[in-house]
């Protein structure tokens, strides 16, 4: 890489951890190509990224963002997941370290907050965007619904009540 791709490769870096919801930074050592092209393919079916970058490249494209706290987790063989869902990339990648026991979250940052290994996996156990808009809109179709089901009773057991009477008529 010379320095005109290095530049580049920083500028575009330092967009994404201004743009992303969350980054996960995960030592992968011992990951074998196979084992990361499934975690690759897997983030990127879900809309995010995963990427290896030099640690003192990383560095420096931290600079200026809301992340630039976690400079310090970029030690060793490490890579970076991101999503703009400030769920998706922590959810992914805890549950690929779940079946692959090389892959250790070392930390990460979601906007202006840093998190640790820990911080990530409870991140991860949340629900995403798309799950709790699903959530909600079921919490709200529901009270319709049961004031549908109140209203509509008084008029069923009219009915039921004419029908019993009716049944009684014909059999007298």
């Amino acid at each position: 890489m010379d320095r005109a791709e290095k530049r580049e490769f920083v500028s575009e870096l330092n967009e994404v951890f201004k743009a992303s919801g969350s980054v996960v930074v995960a030592s992968y050592a011992g990951v074998t190509v196979a084992q990361m092209n499934d975690l690759r393919s897997r983030m990127r079916a879900s809309g995010g990224t995963v990427k290896v970058a030099k640690n003192r490249l990383a560095k420096i494209a931290l600079q200026g963002t809301e992340s630039e706290k976690i400079a310090d987790l970029f030690k060793g063989q490490t890579l970076i997941c991101f999503s703009e869902d400030p769920i998706t990339a922590p959810k992914i990648a805890s549950e690929f370290a779940k079946t692959n026991d090389k892959l250790v979250i070392i930390g990460g940052s979601m906007g202006a907050t840093s998190l640790d290994a820990d911080g990530v996996k409870a991140l991860a156990t949340l629900p995403s965007l798309d799950e709790l808009r699903a959530k909600l809109v079921g919490m709200i179709q529901t009270p319709a619904s049961r004031i549908a089901q109140v209203v509509n009773a008084p008029a069923g057991q009219l009915a039921r009540v004419f029908a019993a009477y009716a049944e009684k008529s014909e059999a007298a």
